[in-house]
């Protein structure tokens, strides 16, 4: 308990048998305050471990999605399937990626009232804006390749693309 000078005295509870009796009288200076609230104790390192997955997910997807789009827009098809379709992959998980992002934060502002935390050196905040705005992008590019060509491309490489 933490005690505070104070020219109060009166008697100090003591805990004995799981209830409290006054046994004793505080000092003249000796007065317990009440802590009213405590700060949030730092997340785990399984919280900071995820965020630094996200920040590291984020930084690689939202590049690799702008070059999809860029692809998309100009040639009419996303990026090439690349050695082992690698490109084709790293293209789908990228969009994977922004959209679980989007979605944390969704949940995270549902639950708190306040998107994600900003993690370390703000990164995250960052890789949160990255990602609305690359969702953003994705809506205007596919509204205009689908006013363009009347489709949006699948998934899966099209023979009409990389025949």
């Amino acid at each position: 308990m933490l005690l505070l000078s104070s020219p109060v005295s009166t008697p100090l509870p003591s805990l004995r048998h799981g209830c409290f009796n006054v046994t004793k009288t505080r000092t003249k200076f000796q007065q317990p305050v009440k802590v009213v609230g405590m700060a949030k104790e730092s997340s785990d390192s399984t919280s900071s471990a995820i965020q630094i997955g996200a920040i590291a997910a984020g930084l690689v997807s939202t590049p690799v999605i702008g070059w999809s789009l860029y692809t998309l827009k100009t040639t009419g098809c996303g990026l090439p399937p690349g050695p082992g379709g690698s490109l084709s992959a790293l293209e789908g998980v990228s969009y994977l990626v922004v959209v679980g992002i989007i979605g944390w934060s969704l949940y995270t502002k549902a639950k708190s009232g306040s998107g994600l935390p900003n993690g370390p050196f703000g990164l995250l905040g960052a890789v949160e804006g990255l990602s609305y705005l690359s969702f953003l992008a994705i809506l205007v590019v596919f509204g205009l390749q689908f006013l363009d060509k009347g489709y949006i491309p699948g998934p899966l490489p099209a023979d009409q693309c990389f025949g």
